[in-house]
């Protein structure tokens, strides 16, 4: 899971109320060159659109977001994700996402969410979110930890002109980031700006 975070960079965290979008804005999205998408599970189409990403576009690496319980993993495994995330460190929810051999990074945001999760065996591990205090905050709390392995994953707030500082971090495996198709992009199937933004961040990415 960090290998593949590392090689791809940036995820598209995406929200989707009707599964029939997923695979178009999957594909504005690779056309841009984003592979990775955490797709939410804030509403009832998640499943079914991680389901019909990895029918149709078997290349991308999309995962669940926003996982709060047991049963959303094991619906997020048989949809064929190929990671789970949540918001916060649910011991629960990482035991059965450990059960069932579905990589997954809990949320942190104090020592304490850091030390539960590696208590869990979870070595990759979600800042959020990261809007709130930013990359200062996430140095001084993961300080006592680095040498033991940890990477994180930034979302909350990241965007084109923070991506970089993000990334230039050897604690970040990789940011999330919404605004590549925000949900009135996604809901009115606005692909060319999706794939524009895309290509932007991309361009970027590039560059690191």
């Amino acid at each position: 899971m960090i290998n593949e975070f590392e090689k791809r960079k940036l995820i598209a965290v995406l929200t989707i109320d009707k599964p029939e979008h997923a695979v178009p804005v999957a594909n504005a999205l690779a056309e841009g060159g984003i592979t990775a998408i955490e797709l939410t599970l804030r509403t009832g189409a998640g499943i079914e659109s991680i389901r019909e990403i990895r029918r149709c576009l078997p290349e991308i690496y999309v995962g669940a977001g926003t996982v709060l319980n047991c049963q959303q993993v094991r619906l997020a495994a048989d949809a064929g994700a190929c990671f789970a995330v949540a918001p916060g460190t649910n011991p629960k929810v990482i035991k059965e996402a450990a059960e069932i051999g579905l990589p997954f990074a809990p949320g942190v945001f104090t020592p304490s969410d850091i030390e539960i999760a590696l208590e869990c065996g979870c070595k990759l591990l979600k800042y959020f979110p990261a809007s709130s205090c930013g990359m200062a905050h996430l140095n001084s709390m993961s300080a006592p930890y680095r040498h033991l392995g940890i990477k994180f994953i930034p979302l909350g707030g990241i965007n084109l002109k923070n991506l970089a500082e993000m990334l230039s971090s050897p604690i970040i495996a990789a940011v999330g980031g919404s605004w590549l198709a925000k949900p009135d992009m996604v809901s009115n199937l606005k692909l060319d700006e999706i794939r524009a933004n895309a290509q932007a961040a991309s361009e970027i990415l590039k560059s690191l």
